[in-house]
């Protein structure tokens, strides 16, 4: 007995041995330091700058940082909460160097670059990638030739938050390549291609961006509250961070139920099958396609329309597979071809869809597309020819023009959809779940393309902008430069001169640059009538790197187009001064100056006669006898051909402030 005690001694003492080593070595596991998302292998760190690092480790652990550049350590103990952080030196760039780290137990980051890290955010013409639903202008072609492993990408996943995150979902850097430049911003990679191929410096680019987002959701909730117009939607969000949070728990689930009894309300799809081919669709209306229903006689109209397109095909296609490319859709779409489906998308998503050989028959194939638009405008956009029906070897037919509809739903006479406290058109979400996770990471600058859906709230973007880049400087605790792209020319010429709020918003931001260390791109010659994402993004680069070489190199170069400086009234005449007209004043096709308008004291504005004098321009109308203000390019999308020696656009501009279209608007 004595000694089977023995024996059962030494083996609990054994087992407890063995468990104090397991804790010894769970603890030491936990303790390891972790990094957030945006430091890892291949990033790039802004070069001569004192650059944060932090992380987390075990509480009262010693984390120590070693360099591989300057060969230097740093040290320093986390808190009660294992929150650490270092600031290390950076020296000229160059690279690749490493960084380790260490509670004990090492973290190397490797093919790290020295260099310059830009910042690109936005709305979706930031967004726009090379390819994808993009499709930029020689797209093919430019991926082809993406081979810039120092220029390095950062791609910000979507997200949203009610309280600040401390770390964002992300892909993680990466060297550019064909394999990996197709879907990442087009403005932002030729924004840095420009300056890595004029200096060779390494290039970061943080990418973090959302189609169709509101300035107001990339500023934090406590800049807002400074606004009137935020104060109370800022200080709500903040209030009801954690009843938010539970109700967005809830949204799924209310969601679900809703898409259930919607997709259940379809008559389209339950109970006439409008997507049969032998469907009699003969009394169907028309519209043509492309084109924005709201612009074909349904305005206001949110809903579900189905619309249908009988096609005919050689006879050597018959039994061979196909590509049906159905350019933009607003919002989503399920598409079927001769009854069956091929293919469904969102907002913002490329429609291609192939079409199994075994569907395509010679005579009247049928296309169905069920489009559901739940706000704002709806149906097809984008250009004609990316309407067609393609053969393998690159023949195709087109598929603009008219097309059946019919209604199926109207939004009206239905369930209002669940509050979606995910979506991102709240104050301060992107800021919280995009921005917030990236501070104090060291940049050199930000680079911007928003401002399309603020239109309607052109007066008030005057502050807001403003108050966004002083709030991120601030954060930054760096007065970094900010540089803007001003919105390219959008929608329907128009005849005669009249109120814009796309104008507005072009004032509001030319207005921005009285904000130091900020810049411009004039983008109102390389827009599109059709198409809110114009394909010139190269361009957009171009001219964003134009202002960084001047302001951040130092370069003797005219880096904008012509911007308004002041007026004088001369008798029946206004003279129009310029900034930036040092290399002389010029019309882009050698002919009259075009997009000049003029009105007296009854605010009526004519097309006015415009001619180049010296580096000022003197405008004119006979129909104006005491003239006393001047606009130019003064709508959505302008005829203007006012341009610089160095071939920039100038700016549209107004001489007056009297009331337009947004003044009001909150």
């Amino acid at each position: 007995m004595k000694k089977l005690l023995t024996i059962m001694k030494k083996l609990f003492i054994c087992i407890l041995w063995l468990y104090c080593c397991s804790l010894y070595v769970n603890i030491e596991a936990e303790a390891k330091v972790s990094l957030p998302v945006i430091f890892g292998d291949n990033m790039v760190l802004q070069q001569n700058a004192d650059v944060p690092l932090w992380g987390k480790a075990a509480p009262g652990k010693t984390v120590q940082v070693k360099t591989s550049w300057d060969k230097k350590s740093y040290k320093t103990v986390a808190g009660e909460d294992g929150k650490w952080k270092v600031v290390v030196k950076t020296q000229s760039y160059g690279g690749p160097y490493e960084i380790t780290i260490s509670d004990g137990k090492s973290l190397t980051l490797q093919n790290i670059m020295l260099g310059e890290v830009w910042l690109c955010s936005g709305q979706s013409n930031m967004e726009m990638p090379l390819a994808g639903w993009g499709r930029i202008k020689n797209y093919e072609q430019e991926i082809a030739n993406a081979n810039y492993p120092n220029i390095r990408l950062f791609q910000v996943s979507r997200a949203t938050a009610y309280t600040p995150l401390d770390d964002c979902q992300a892909t993680g850097w990466n060297p550019c390549s064909p394999a990996v430049i197709p879907e990442f911003s087009a403005t932002a990679y030729f924004f840095a291609r420009n300056l890595y191929e004029k200096y060779h410096i390494p290039v970061g680019l943080i990418h973090t961006s959302w189609g169709g987002t509101f300035a107001e959701a990339w500023t934090s909730t406590e800049a807002l509250k400074s606004m009137p117009s935020f104060e109370y939607a800022a200080t709500q969000i903040e209030n009801k961070a954690p009843e938010i949070a539970e109700l967005r728990k809830n949204y799924a689930a209310e969601k679900k139920a809703w898409d259930e009894k919607f997709a259940a309300s379809d008559i389209g799809m339950h109970k006439g099958k409008w997507f049969n081919p032998s469907l009699d669709d003969s009394a169907w209306k028309q519209m043509h396609v492309p084109g924005l229903w709201e612009e074909q006689g349904l305005p206001g109209f949110d809903g579900l329309i189905w619309f249908r397109k009988h096609i005919d095909v050689p006879a050597s296609w018959k039994g061979k597979e196909l590509l049906l490319s159905l350019g933009g859709i607003d919002d989503d779409d399920i598409t079927y071809f001769n009854g069956v489906e091929i293919g469904r998308g969102k907002y913002g998503t490329s429609r291609n869809y192939k079409v199994p050989a075994k569907l395509v028959k010679e005579k009247d194939n049928v296309i169905a597309v069920r489009v559901l638009d739940s706000g704002g405008n709806g149906g097809f956009y984008g250009d004609k020819q990316d309407l067609k029906l393609t053969l393998s070897d690159g023949n195709s037919i087109a598929l603009a023009g008219d097309w059946k509809y019919n209604i199926s739903i109207d939004m009206k006479n239905f369930d209002p959809i669940p509050q979606d406290y995910n979506d991102p058109y709240h104050p301060g979400v992107l800021f919280n779940a995009m921005v917030n996770p990236l501070i104090p990471y060291t940049i050199r600058g930000a680079i911007w393309y928003q401002g399309e859906a603020n239109t309607w709230r052109a007066y008030q973007y005057r502050d807001l902008l403003p108050v966004m880049i002083q709030d991120w400087r601030r954060r930054w605790n760096n007065d970094f430069p900010f540089y803007i792209v001003q919105l390219a020319a959008y929608t329907d010429i128009k005849e005669n001169p009249e109120e814009s709020d796309w104008a507005e918003l072009r004032e509001a931001q030319l207005k921005t640059l009285n904000l130091e260390n900020t810049g411009m791109a004039v983008t109102i010659d390389i827009g599109d009538a059709k198409d809110i994402h114009p394909k010139n993004k190269q361009e957009v680069g171009r001219r964003l790197a134009l202002i960084a070489m001047a302001d951040v190199y130092g370069e003797k170069i005219e880096y904008s187009g012509p911007l308004y400086d002041s007026y004088r009234i001369e008798g029946d005449t206004i003279r129009i001064r310029f900034t930036h007209v040092e290399s002389g004043l010029k019309t882009s096709d050698g002919g009259e100056l075009k997009g000049f308008a003029i009105a007296g004291p009854d605010h009526k504005f004519y097309w006015a006669e415009a001619r180049i004098d010296g580096q000022d321009v003197l405008v004119y109308s006979p129909q104006v006898k005491m003239p006393v203000a001047v606009r130019y390019a003064w709508a959505n999308n302008p005829v203007c051909n006012l341009y610089n020696g160095a071939g920039l656009p100038a700016s549209p501009f107004r001489t007056d402030d009297w009331d337009g279209y947004t003044r009001n608007n909150k």
